[in-house]
């Protein structure tokens, strides 16, 4: 009986081991909350270091849900370093409306802070960690996608909380799975060029603005308006406009990771100038009930 227990207990282990196969590290704390990051390193050198930052609407979510894990596995099993990170909620617990921009703005900015705080971290323990710093790729979905979208935009205006990072310091590419970015400054204006950004957005979403929402000079601006900006300034990337879709968007992360490979391989590995603009008519896509959610009534989906 012990010898079957013994055994049990050895299968169980080496499952566990083979489910949890990233290193965690401690990269930073804020307001008495300790942030980690878990790195998932592929066999071979990496191709390059993506940094996922999950969805949740600033109020839920986590680094190592486990529906994200198989995500993180294929990215591995494609060549690519992952790195998943903690980041305050800023919204968790609150009601929210476009109206509420403090709070929102808010959320966002600490998001932001965490994510330049996990980025410091890669680039303090590149050797150790084995990182190419010109090969950092931001990922996100939803909430991520607005951080990582708003990460690059504040670095290309060298705003106060990007100078955490070195001056020279650029992200390689961005992939934005329902995104979009804050500004108090109008039309979303880059100082330096930004990183090279694939946009994927459902042309009806509510949730977080396909167009944009703006008041004066204060506004949320969605892929659309993005998108129109990168064009009249020639700067490269991809977008996929999802057509009779809303907010699924933000989860098609695997259905569209061919297309996020080779948006990496012709912007990133070896770089060069693209503008493709597409829009997307995939019945396939499966629809879910924040497919049409708005703002106000995101709180009843906090987990």
């Amino acid at each position: 009986m012990r010898k079957y227990i013994y055994v049990c207990l050895l299968c169980s282990l080496c499952l566990i081991s083979k489910a949890q196969n990233a290193a965690t590290y401690l990269f930073a704390e804020r307001d008495t909350q300790k942030l980690y990051m878990d790195v998932y390193m592929p066999n071979t050198t990496p191709k390059a270091c993506i940094v996922y930052t999950f969805g949740g609407g600033f109020m839920a979510g986590s680094r190592n849900d486990s529906r994200l894990q198989h995500y993180y596995n294929l990215l591995q099993e494609q060549g690519f370093m992952v790195v998943a990170f903690d980041y305050r909620l800023g919204l968790k617990g609150k009601k929210i409306s476009y109206l509420s921009v403090k709070p929102i703005e808010h959320a966002i900015l600490l998001a932001v802070e965490d994510l330049y705080a996990a980025v410091h971290y890669l680039i303090e323990h590149q050797q150790e960690l084995n990182v190419d710093t010109s090969k950092i790729v931001l990922i996100g979905s939803s909430a991520g996608a607005i951080t990582s979208l708003q990460a690059d935009y504040m670095l290309s205006r060298r705003m106060p909380l990007s100078q955490i990072l070195p001056e020279n310091f650029r992200f390689a590419g961005v992939v934005s799975f329902a995104g979009a970015i804050f500004s108090r400054e109008g039309k979303v204006d880059y100082i330096r060029q930004p990183a090279p950004t694939f946009f994927l957005h459902g042309m009806d979403d509510q949730l977080v603005p396909y167009n944009k929402v703006q008041a004066f000079n204060i506004g949320m601006f969605g892929s659309k308006a993005l998108v129109k900006r990168f064009k009249k300034f020639n700067y490269p990337f991809y977008a996929f406009r999802y057509q009779g879709y809303g907010h699924e968007i933000a989860a098609v992360i695997e259905l569209e990771l061919s297309s996020t490979i080779e948006f990496i391989d012709n912007m990133v590995l070896t770089p060069r100038f693209k503008q493709e603009d597409a829009v997307i008519n995939n019945p396939a896509i499966p629809r879910w009930n924040v497919g049409k959610i708005v703002p106000s009534r995101l709180h009843k989906f906090q987990e």
